[in-house]
């Protein structure tokens, strides 16, 4: 019946913005950017290297007036996204060295390496290393 994922919606205040957010700190890659007759904007990420399709992803939508208080919580206080690397610690090095912000460390539990860091937004994402590569996807 169904068969795979295509995109959840990651509000934000304004594209240029997060896009040099989740392009250029983390580097996504843009899929899909067109504008609609309306003015309505849509903008589609993918984790880069992911190449079967569909693409799983991030389909950035400007927040309006009411959902603008939603923007960086929109999880509550759990996690936002769930990131897998093949290693945590280089990765996490990376994107510390881009100006993340790190609410944890890396550290090694379960049989994993993670560590929790902040978009642009206050959003909290987990980045994993499985460290049976077997799980690895």
């Amino acid at each position: 019946m169904l068969t795979a994922l295509g995109r959840t919606v990651l509000l934000v205040h304004e594209y240029d913005e997060a896009l040099a957010f989740y392009c250029g700190v983390l580097g996504f890659d843009v899929i899909h950017d067109s504008t609609a007759g309306n003015g309505q904007r849509f903008v589609h990420l993918a984790v880069p290297g992911q190449t079967a399709s569909p693409r799983v992803g991030l389909w950035l939508l400007q927040a309006d007036e009411a959902d603008a208080s939603l923007v960086g919580r929109q999880a509550g206080h759990q996690r936002l996204l769930v990131l897998y690397t093949p290693d945590c610690r280089k990765a996490a090095a990376t994107l510390a060295d881009r100006g993340v912000k790190f609410r944890k460390a890396p550290q090694e539990a379960g049989g994993a390496v993670y560590a929790n860091f902040e978009d642009l937004y206050g959003n909290e994402i987990v980045l994993v290393e499985l460290q049976d590569a077997g799980e690895y996807a």
